[in-house]
């Protein structure tokens, strides 16, 4: 019985001592250095074609992430539930009472709104906020390491959603509201000012709790902040007596967030009937230019800090 290296044709191993055989190429124990073979284990090249992250990217990241977490689809329900809910009943409790007569139907519809905020600024923080918690934002980071895309992405597709479903929302009240009052028809800037104007500054309440959450990167303690900072001033001016604080009580009064939100629905809200606060559109640049500063701050805090 032969084993396979004493069988003929097979490379025999050289005996210690004997010469080279003629036609064997020369071992060399040491490592060897060149280019690596083209087409071989070293030269694969995968069939996905390469290329360079952007925005677009992020933004499909944030929409995935905020579409697949069922908290955000439930806090949806229920803004949307407590819009159109709200504004139904107070429209079903108007008609059972009386005629409106020549009043615009469509401010009915600002208790529901006034409700939704909640929402907004619940939803607005944990959108940055709970990845701070559950630690996902290591994951977002790592895999973008830009934190003014992920920043931008997240702020996109979050004021995007809200403005969406705040408007068709408040169209589809509006309506209702309408059919069921016997009043007059609303004029088109009534309509654009409640249904676009209400979105945009709750979109834009959206993103500067958002930017609060990533300042305070807690969710409690950044839902808690907004709250106080949409109710304080307007309870803080409803106990202030004093005479001497008059100025003040108006100043919270007429710059508090419900009453920026009545101005969109036509309503005056100023106390002093010799004061003048914002008019028309104005309620809108005005929650701007604070969602600017702190989503500012928000990205220099991003930017700055360690995860």
């Amino acid at each position: 019985m032969t084993t396979p290296y004493q069988q003929p044709g097979y490379p025999q191993a050289p005996r210690p001592g004997a010469p080279p055989q003629q036609g064997t190429p020369p071992q060399h124990p040491g490592p060897q250095h060149g280019p690596a073979p083209v087409g071989g284990l070293f030269g694969y090249t995968s069939p996905i074609p390469a290329r360079r992250a952007h925005l677009g990217d992020a933004v499909t990241s944030e929409w995935t992430k905020i579409r697949s977490v069922r908290s955000t689809m439930w806090t949806l329900g229920v803004m949307i539930a407590l819009m159109a809910g709200t504004g139904l009943l107070v429209a079903a409790a108007v008609a059972a009472t009386g005629d409106v007569g020549n009043q615009n139907v469509l401010i009915l519809g600002f208790f529901g709104v006034l409700l939704g905020t909640m929402c907004v600024i619940t939803l607005g923080v944990l959108v940055i906020a709970s990845e701070y918690g559950t630690g996902l934002i290591r994951t977002t980071l790592t895999a973008c390491p830009s934190r003014a895309r992920v920043l931008a992405a997240k702020s996109l597709v979050f004021f995007l959603l809200v403005f969406v479903v705040s408007t068709v929302t408040t169209l589809v009240v509006g309506a209702l509201q309408v059919a069921v009052l016997d009043g007059r028809s609303p004029t088109g800037d009534e309509w654009l000012s409640s249904t676009v104007g209400v979105s945009l500054y709750l979109a834009l309440l959206g993103l500067l709790s958002l930017a609060v959450g990533a300042l305070i990167r807690h969710s409690a303690g950044a839902i808690t902040v907004m709250i106080g900072v949409v109710l304080l001033p307007l309870v803080m001016a409803i106990f202030m007596f004093s005479e001497s604080l008059a100025s003040l009580r108006e100043a919270l009064f007429t710059y508090s967030i419900p009453a920026q939100l009545a101005v969109f629905y036509g309503s005056d809200v100023s106390l002093d009937t010799a004061a003048s606060g914002p008019q028309g559109w104005e309620p809108l640049w005005i929650m701007l230019g604070v969602t600017a500063v702190a989503m500012a701050g928000a990205f220099f805090s991003l930017d700055r800090r360690d995860v």
